[in-house]
C-alpha cells in the first residue's frame, strides 16, 4: 500500500487524505522542495518538508531497506539555486556557481565529520551521506521524541537543577567532541533540543559556520537570546566560547523559564534579569556559572568545556566546607591528646568544627545571594505579587503613581528614581506595544525614589498580515518587523515583478492573523528567468 507523505502511515490510495494525520496526498510539494515520493540513492523516500534554514532543508523520510522512518537533509542554500515544481536537480546560475560550490564543500565536509560522532548519545545520528541532483544529502535518525519546549511545559515551565544537570551534562561532552574534530554547533538553543522516549536530551539543528553568523554568502539563522554577540559580526571567527554562550543561555532558559535578552540588546545593558526567588532555589555555583558563560566579552567568558563542567559541578563554598572538614579531621596527636585530657571527644570536636564551618559559609552564602554576586551581571528583580497597594501606618510622603498604559517616555519624565525594564514583557490586546503592562513596586507603595521595574506590552498576540505584494523587499520587511514578526526572504524568478519586489507570502496571505514574534517568509523576485547560458553544477 502507498504511504502518507505527511506521517508515512499506509493509506488506501496515493492521492487520498490520511485518516491518521489528515494530510492531503493529492497536493504537490511546493518548489523548490523535492516532489513527494522522490526516491534518493535507490532507497530513501522523501515525504513532507519539516524545516528549512538558509543552508539546507529537512524532510520526513522512509528507508525502504529496513522500514524505518528517517530524516533527509538536503543542501539547499537560499538564493544560490533554482528548482521548479516536480524537478529534482538544482539549477545553479553562473554568477552563483562559485558561492554555491564553496558553501557545498563546507556542508559536505561538516556532515562527513559529523558521521564520526554518530555514536554520541547526545546527538542526532548521521546514518548516511551522498551526492545527487547537483547537491548533497544527509540521512539522519528520527527518534520518537517531544520538543524541549513541550517537555518544559509539562514540567511547570522550568526545571530544578537536580533534574537539569543529568540532562545537560552529556551535551557538554558532545560539544567538546565536535570542537576536537574542528567543527562547532553554534546554535544550541531550546529549538534545537528534544527529549527522546527514553528520557535522553538530544541536540539537533546542525549546520556549518556559514549558516550560524552574519556576513556570509548564506542567509544566516540565529536564535535570539542564545546566539553569542560575535555571531552578529561576520569578521569574528566562532569558537568554543561561542558554543558555551549558547549552552549556558539554553540552560538559563531551562532553569528560569526565560531566555536572556538578544545579544544585540545586551550590548546596551548586559545584565541578566533573574528573579530573587529563582536565585534562591538554585545552587550559588550554578548561578555563577550561568553568569560567567553569558559574559558579552569573550575574554571574560568561560573558555573551555572542562572549566564549564567544573563551575557547574563544584561550588567554591562547598569546596571550602570540605577543606575545613578535612583540616579538622587531621588534627595533630598533640591536639587529640589535649582533647582527651579535657574529657572532650575528638570526634565531637570535628563534628562541632564542621557544623561551625557550615554555619559560617552558609551565612556567607546567604550574604552572597542577598547582594550582587556578579558585579551587576544579574539584576535581581522582585517577584512578589501584591494584589492591593500596601499601607504603612503614619506614612505621609509621596506614593508611586499607577503607570499602567503609560509609555516609557512618559514614565521617565514622571519618575525620579531608577527604571529597569523586564527583558520579556507580555502580550496585550488592550495596552499598546511598548507601554507599561505592570510595575513593581505597585501603585500606592511609598515612593522612595528607588528602582522601579516595568514590564512593557508586546502588543496584541495576533497581528494581521498587511498587503505587501509589489513592494520592495526592504519596505515589506520593515513593515512586518514593526509588527513584531521575524522576516525571512526567499527568491525566485518572475517575469511579472521587477527584481527586489515582493511576489507573495510563502505560506500566508494578506489578512491572515498570526502570532506576533513568529517567523513569516516572503518570496522576492529575482527578475525574469534567464533564457540562455544555463550552467549546471555536477558532482
Amino acid at each position: 500500500m502507498p504511504l502518507c507523505m505527511g506521517c508515512l502511515n499506509e493509506i488506501p490510495a496515493a492521492d487520498s487524505v490520511c485518516d491518521v494525520c489528515g494530510f492531503n496526498n493529492a497536493e504537490k510539494q511546493v518548489a523548490p522542495f523535492l516532489p513527494y515520493g522522490t526516491v534518493l540513492n535507490s532507497k530513501y523516500v522523501v515525504a513532507k518538508n519539516l524545516d528549512t534554514n538558509g543552508e539546507s532543508t529537512r524532510y520526513l523520510g522512509y528507508d525502504k531497506t529496513n522500514g524505518k522512518i528517517i530524516a533527509v537533509r538536503e543542501f539547499l542554500p537560499i538564493g544560490l539555486f533554482d528548482r521548479s515544481v516536480d524537478e529534482t536537480k538544482l539549477f545553479i546560475t553562473p554568477q552563483d556557481k562559485s558561492n554555491f560550490n564553496d558553501a557545498l564543500t563546507s556542508f559536505q565536509n561538516y556532515f562527513e565529520t559529523m558521521k564520526t560522532l554518530s555514536d554520541n548519545s547526545a546527538s542526532v545520528a548521521i546514518l548516511d551521506t551522498f551526492a545527487a541532483n547537483n547537491t548533497f544529502y544527509v540521512i539522519e535518525e528520527n527518534d520518537d521524541h517531544i520538543s524541549f519546549n513541550d517537555y518544559l511545559d509539562h514540567n511547570g515551565g522550568h526545571l530544578e537543577w537536580d533534574v537539569a544537570r543529568p540532562l545537560f551534562m552529556p551535551i557538554i561532552t558532545l560539544l567538546e567532541n565536535l570542537h576536537k574534530m574542528g567543527i562547532g554547533h553554534y546554535a544550541v538553543s531550546p529549538s534545537n533540543l528534544y527529549v527522546t522516549s527514553t528520557g535522553k536530551l538530544k541536540l539537533g539543528g546542525f549546520a556549518t559556520e556559514n549558516e550560524r553568523k552574519r556576513g556570509t554568502m548564506l542567509k544566516s539563522q540565529l536564535y535570539s537570546g542564545c546566539a553569542a554577540p560575535e555571531q552578529y559580526s561576520g569578521d569574528i571567527p566562532l569558537d568554543i566560547a561561542t558554543d558555551i554562550y549558547g549552552f549556558t543561555a539554553t540552560m538559563f532558559f531551562a532553569l528560569t523559564g526565560k531566555l536572556p535578552a538578544n545579544a544585540k540588546d545586551r550590548e546596551k545593558d548586559a545584565r541578566l534579569l533573574i528573579s530573587t526567588n529563582t536565585v534562591k532555589r538554585l545552587p550559588p555555583h550554578v548561578v555563577s556559572a550561568l553568569a560567567n558563560g553569558l559574559q558579552m566579552k569573550r575574554e571574560n567568558r568561560i573558555a573551555d568545556f572542562d572549566d564549564l563542567r567544573s563551575q557547574l559541578s563544584v561550588s567554591s563554598t562547598v569546596q571550602a566546607i570540605q577543606n575545613e572538614i578535612s583540616r579538622t579531621a587531621s588534627m595533630t596527636p598533640i591536639k587529640r591528646e589535649q582533647a582527651r585530657k579535657t574529657n572532650v571527644n575528638p570526634t565531637a570536636v570535628g563534628i562541632i568544627a564542621a557544623i561551625f564551618s557550615l554555619l559560617v559559609f552558609g551565612s556567607l552564602g546567604l550574604w552572597w545571594l542577598s547582594g550582587d554576586p556578579h558585579l551587576g551581571v544579574f539584576e535581581q528583580k522582585p517577584t512578589t505579587v501584591v494584589t492591593e497597594p500596601p499601607t504603612i501606618e503614619g506614612w505621609t510622603g509621596d506614593v508611586l503613581a499607577d503607570y499602567t498604559g503609560k509609555t516609557l517616555e512618559e514614565v521617565k519624565s514622571a519618575y525620579k528614581g531608577t527604571i529597569k525594564i523586564s527583558s520579556d514583557g507580555d502580550f496585550s490586546d488592550d495596552i499598546p506595544k511598548g507601554s507599561v503592562i505592570r510595575q513593581e513596586p505597585p501603585a500606592g507603595t511609598p515612593d522612595s525614589n528607588g528602582v522601579l521595574y516595568l514590564d512593557l506590552s508586546k502588543g496584541p498576540r495576533l497581528v494581521e498580515l498587511p498587503e505587501i505584494v509589489g513592494k520592495s523587499s526592504k519596505a515589506a520587511a520593515e513593515e512586518l518587523t514593526e509588527l513584531g514578526l521575524v522576516v525571512t526572504q526567499e527568491v525566485e524568478f518572475s517575469s511579472d515583478y521587477a527584481e527586489g519586489k515582493v511576489i507573495k507570502y510563502k505560506e500566508n496571505k494578506a489578512g491572515d492573523k498570526i502570532e506576533s514574534d513568529k517567523e513569516v517568509v516572503i518570496i522576492v523576485s529575482r527578475g525574469p528567468e534567464p533564457s540562455d547560458n544555463n550552467d549546471y553544477y555536477e558532482e
